[in-house]
This record gives C-alpha cells, sequence and structure tokens, in this order.
C-alpha cells in the first residue's frame, strides 16, 4: 500500500513498556480439579482463604467420587443441557464442579443468590444444578434407603440388644420439624404449626448405625406424630402383618413367651404390638423405671440421626425461604439418601453422636393415650425381661 500524501517521516519515539499482562491460567489437569475449584471458593469468601476438600464438603473423596459416578451418566445423555452451565468467566462447569455446587447448597443451607454471587453464576443456574442433582439420586441412589432384608435384619436386633437389652427391637422412630419461611397470612396458612411457626414434619425410622430406613416427609407441621404415622405406608404394612410380624421366643424364666418385632417411640406414638413405647403413669415400679431408661437409651439413635441430619445439612436447619413446598420432600429424601451413602461407604469423615440429641428446639413433648391392649401386656414382658437381664449387659 502507498504511502499517504504528505506524510512527513518523523523519528520513532522508543516505545513506553507496558506492564506485562498475566499469563493465562492453564486448564487445571484432573488431578487439581479441587485446587482450581478452592480457589473461585475462597475468591467468594471475605477472608479469602483456601479450604480444604473434607472441611469445605464434610465428605470424604471416596463418597464424592461415587456421588460424581451417579451424576455422570445424566450430564452424557444431557451434554447440551449441562453445557450452559458457566461460570462468570464462561468455563463449563464439569461434573464435580456441578456436584460441589449442589452439595454447597445442602451442607451450607446457603441461599440460592448468595451461591450464584459467590461464582458469578444467576441464582435460577444454582437451582437447576441442584435439582438436576437431586434427581439423579432419587432415580440411581434409592437403594441406599430401603427396609431391612431379613440378613440384615437379624444383624440391626443383635446390635440393639447389645445397647441396652431390648430383644426383638428393629428399629427407632421420631419426627423433626423442617422450617419454613411463608408471606401467607397466619390465619390462612395451614403449614403453621403449634408452635405458630411455617413447618413441614419429617418422620425418620434408622436403625442402630443411624442409617435412615422409612422416611415420610410433606406433611404439614400442625398434624401430629400419631396423624402422621397413620397415614403412612409403614403403618399400613405393619397393621396388616406385612412387616415388623416376626416372632421371637423370650429365654429364661419367659420361656414360652412371644415378642414381636418392633420399633421403639417417645411418648408422642401408640402403644401397639408393633411399636414400643414408655410408661407414662406415675408411681412406676423400679422395673419400670428400669425398662424406660433402657428404652430412651434404645430410643438415642433416632434423635442422634436427626440430629446430625440437620447439622450436616444445613439446607434443613433454620428457615428455609418461601420453599416449594413440593420439591421439600424431596431435598429431605435427598438429604437422608446422602446420609445414608456416607455410611454405607464407611465414610470417616462422618460424625458419631451429636454433641446435642435436641434437633427440634422449641418443640413441646407430645402425648398419646392410644394403647393397644395385647401391646400392653408384650411391653411388661420385655421389662420383666430386661429387668432379669440388664445387669448380664456389658458395660
Amino acid at each position: 500500500m502507498a504511502s499517504l500524501r504528505g506524510a512527513k517521516r518523523r523519528k520513532r519515539k522508543p516505545e513506553r513498556a507496558l506492564p506485562a499482562k498475566a499469563p493465562p491460567v492453564p486448564l487445571p489437569l484432573e488431578g487439581d480439579w479441587w485446587d482450581a475449584f478452592s480457589r473461585r471458593l475462597a475468591a467468594g469468601q471475605p477472608s479469602k482463604e483456601r479450604q480444604n476438600f473434607k472441611t469445605a464438603l464434610k465428605m470424604s473423596r471416596k463418597t464424592f467420587d461415587y456421588l460424581c459416578s451417579l451424576i455422570k451418566g445424566d450430564c452424557t445423555r444431557k451434554t447440551q443441557t449441562y453445557r450452559n452451565f458457566r461460570f462468570g468467566d464462561k468455563v463449563i462447569l464439569g461434573v464435580e464442579d456441578q456436584v460441589t455446587i449442589a452439595l454447597l447448597r445442602l451442607t451450607t443451607g446457603e441461599s440460592l443468590l448468595g451461591i450464584g454471587t459467590r461464582f458469578g453464576m444467576n441464582h435460577s443456574a444454582i437451582s437447576n444444578i441442584t435439582w438436576k442433582f437431586i434427581e439423579c439420586l432419587e432415580e440411581r441412589a434409592a437403594s441406599h434407603l430401603k427396609w431391612p432384608d431379613p440378613e440384615e435384619m437379624a444383624a440391626i436386633k443383635a446390635k440393639f440388644e447389645k445397647i441396652q437389652g431390648l430383644p426383638n427391637c428393629c428399629g427407632a422412630i421420631d419426627t423433626t420439624h423442617v422450617l419454613m419461611c411463608s408471606s401467607a397470612q397466619p390465619n390462612s396458612n395451614v403449614w403453621l404449626d403449634g408452635e405458630n411457626r411455617n413447618s413441614m414434619v419429617l418422620q425418620a425410622i434408622v436403625d442402630p448405625d443411624m442409617r435412615f430406613r422409612d422416611v415420610v416427609s410433606g406433611w404439614p407441621g400442625i398434624l401430629d406424630d400419631l396423624c402422621i404415622l397413620r397415614t403412612s405406608g409403614f403403618y399400613r404394612l405393619c397393621q396388616k402383618g406385612s412387616r415388623l410380624a416376626g416372632q421371637m421366643e423370650l429365654p429364661g424364666e419367659s420361656a414360652g413367651s412371644m415378642v414381636r418385632e418392633y420399633i421403639v417411640g417417645d411418648p408422642s406414638y401408640p402403644l401397639l404390638p408393633w411399636l414400643v413405647t414408655p410408661y407414662q403413669e406415675h408411681g412406676l415400679s423400679s422395673e419400670k423405671v428400669e425398662f424406660n431408661k433402657c428404652h430412651t437409651a434404645t430410643r438415642m439413635v433416632v434423635q442422634g440421626a436427626l440430629a446430625n441430619l440437620k447439622d450436616r445439612w444445613r439446607v434443613l436447619k433454620g428457615e428455609l425461604w418461601r420453599p416449594d413446598k413440593h420439591r421439600l420432600p424431596r431435598i429431605i429424601y435427598a438429604c437422608c439418601l446422602l446420609t445414608n451413602i456416607m455410611i454405607d461407604l464407611e465414610d470417616a469423615v462422618r460424625d458419631g453422636m451429636p454433641a446435642s440429641h435436641n434437633h427440634d428446639d422449641g418443640y413441646r413433648q407430645q402425648v398419646s393415650n392410644v394403647a393397644d391392649d395385647g401391646a400392653v401386656i408384650q411391653r411388661d414382658l420385655l421389662c420383666q425381661y430386661v429387668s432379669r437381664f440388664g445387669s448380664q449387659l456389658p458395660e
């Protein structure tokens, strides 16, 4: 190209040195995934301190990798959908990124907006990622939450008897409230419970390892424990003899006396042939007082399980801001599934018994006066058995 007319040659001035540009951040190798993600996580925190993997996600890498393996198949089938999930710098989220973001939502209880701001993402993307993760758990991890088969049940009974000497015990039942913040008027809100809070109830039956074996959620907190029990499929199965129907002959002086399989529950439950509750009358004999102590100690596993559930998955602790009441039961179920997965994989990060077993602060103890005549006789047999053999239990 010809030079422009009238242009004069000027002596070239030496160019001023420009500040060196920061080299582009290389894509992390597969083994460096957490290193890259933890930098993003720290960037959204006031302290800028990077957390290690176990502190941030409260689980081992083994458990995390297992969860990623459950989700990976779904990512393959829905590649285009998942490629739409990007960080604020337009980097596409990998499977590990998506699982971690979903776990952060469940473990921290932080709002969708708060997590989205931290990673430069829209809160709706955080919601979609979390929900797809939950759907995958429901589809691929349901085997981790099931009623025990006969072989498992035999081991469960042995563990329960080892705790405080109750024979043929198959589980412990309790309920807890998941609090919700609602914009509805109190006098028209069906979710308003007896403590003037909006809540949803979770009913859970656990084994001696604090593994969830049966869960029911979705009912408003105004309903009492007896009502929720009677609406459950578990109740119907037990009433017609399809569950907890096995019999055991008590040894020793009680030889010939048969005790049905049962679970233990607090005074809010009815005394049934398959559900043993403590004695409630005044002026109890020393044997009945001792039985109640054994009963309470056995029941501690479900209180510990529910306390741990809320401590670990903090999305269930405190007040959820106007949750989708159709999705919330599935979020609760997913948290129970995740707890069981950690137990099944023998995750060393999993806590044992919590410091406090109070999982339902501010709620008064309910009391049921319903008692089946046959169940009264069975409880007396168990009481006699415990009074005779309780002293032989190992310390």
